[in-house]
Order: C-alpha cells, then structure tokens, then sequence
C-alpha cells in the first residue's frame, strides 16, 4: 500500500535536510509552494510540514515560515569490545578520551527481578538483585543513562555488593565482578530504537517522545550472566561508535 502523499513529501524534505541539501537556518518552500510541486491540496502541504516539526527536524515560525531545526553536533560515544585499562570506570576513560569531564549519579537498591531481567539473568522472577540506576555526565550535561542489575545471591555480603559505595566503587563490571572470582569472558548487546519516556526526557533534558537508542547489555562468565542493563542515549546528541577488534 502506498503511502499518504503528506509522508512522501516529508521524505523528500527529511532526506534534503539529512543529505545537507536543506542546511541548519534553511527555509522550507511554503505550503502553497510545496501544493504546486506536489500536486497536492495546501492542506497536504501543511500535514508534511506539520510531521517534520513533531519529529524535531523542523521549527515553525509564527508569521516567518518554517525552518531547519539547529540540531546540536552529535558527540561520540565509543563502545569497545575489549579494553586493557584498569582501576577505574571505563566511562570516565572515554570521557577523558574525548576531552571531557565524565562523571555519573547513582542510587542503588536491592529489589526483585522483572520477568524480563530474570530471564536475561538466568533466574526466576522476584529472585533479589542489586538494581542500580545511573546518570552518566559529560561536563555536567547528561549523556546517557543506566539501569544495572546484579544477582544478590552473586554479590550479597562481597566488597562489591554496592557497586558506588566500597573499595572498588565506580569500577567497571570486569574489574568489580574479578575481585569476587567472576571472570567475564564476554557481553552482548542489544541495540534497538524507540520514542523517549517522560521520565528519561526529563532526566536528558530532550522532548518527551523523542527517539532514543536502547542497549540491552548483558556480561557473562563462561558459567553464567552476572550482570544486565538498559542503556539511553539520545539519538540527536550522540552516536553509537564500536570499536571491534580484528584478531
């Protein structure tokens, strides 16, 4: 089924502006422009504009018309598959890397399992698990965040139990989860897209419904998973880099 002709003109626009065509601060063609090159109704014309605005890629003006939103420069965020640096959190070496100050806050708090956390952890829903809800900072302005888990029965009564607070507060799961002699052999992640809740665009400081990334990371030993998250990232501020090493 084709679609309506108000999204195959907002296409059209979506890809000049994503192409450069349309730069930051351009002028769209107004509505009685975008009717005659369409063929359209300016009621149609209005209806692609009208979608632009709400995904943020466009600015309406009162009295002026309408614009190409000033989208701010996306950052880059690195994932690696394997990093040699130790003693202390692999966020904050990015951030360092970037030239950027990373600092994150936290609370943590031992609650039951979801059904979908303990399947991701090979539990039962309701078992215990320390769940810790992060900030992750870049020069004081938010740039992700974390919703972490961890097995109680793995960690109750360890130096790493609150994964802030002890020895090896603010280490990165390999190096915490080491000390208890869990060795992580590998992670997976599960990268997927959706509108932002009103909750996380407060938190980020972006609109309510605007698209985020999601990561659902996940670190195993060779016996079992003993450590989950959901991960946010604001899709018009950051991209995704992986860096994947090639043996």
């Amino acid at each position: 089924m084709p679609s309506p002709t108000y999204q195959r003109i907002a296409d059209d626009l979506r890809r000049s502006i994503v192409d450069g065509v349309l730069p930051p601060g351009a002028k769209l063609p107004s509505r009685h422009e975008l009717a005659r090159q369409y063929d359209v109704s300016d009621r149609v014309a209005v209806e692609a504009v009208r979608l632009l605005v709400a995904e943020g890629f466009v600015e309406a003006k009162s009295g002026s018309g309408s614009y190409v939103r000033q989208r701010p420069e996306r950052q880059r965020l690195t994932r690696s598959w394997y990093t040699s640096r130790r003693g202390g959190s692999p966020f904050h070496a990015d951030m360092a890397d970037a030239g950027m100050a990373g600092t994150w806050e936290s609370s943590t708090e031992r609650v039951p399992m979801t059904p979908a956390i303990a399947a991701r952890l090979g539990a039962e829903p309701g078992d215990l698990a320390m769940r810790t809800i992060y900030t992750f900072m870049a020069d004081g302005t938010p740039v992700t965040l974390s919703v972490s888990w961890e097995p109680a029965a793995l960690t109750t009564g360890t130096a790493i139990m609150l994964p802030e607070e002890g020895p090896h507060a603010g280490k990165g799961v390999v190096e915490r989860m080491a000390v208890i002699g869990q060795v992580i052999t590998h992670a997976e992640e599960m990268v997927s897209a959706r509108p932002a809740l009103a909750s996380e665009a407060e938190r980020l400081g972006v609109r309510p419904g605007g698209p985020v990334l999601t990561i659902a990371r996940t670190y195993h030993t060779d016996e079992r998973p003993v450590e989950t998250a959901d991960i946010v990232i604001p899709v018009d501020r950051y991209a995704l880099v992986y860096e994947v090493p090639v043996r």
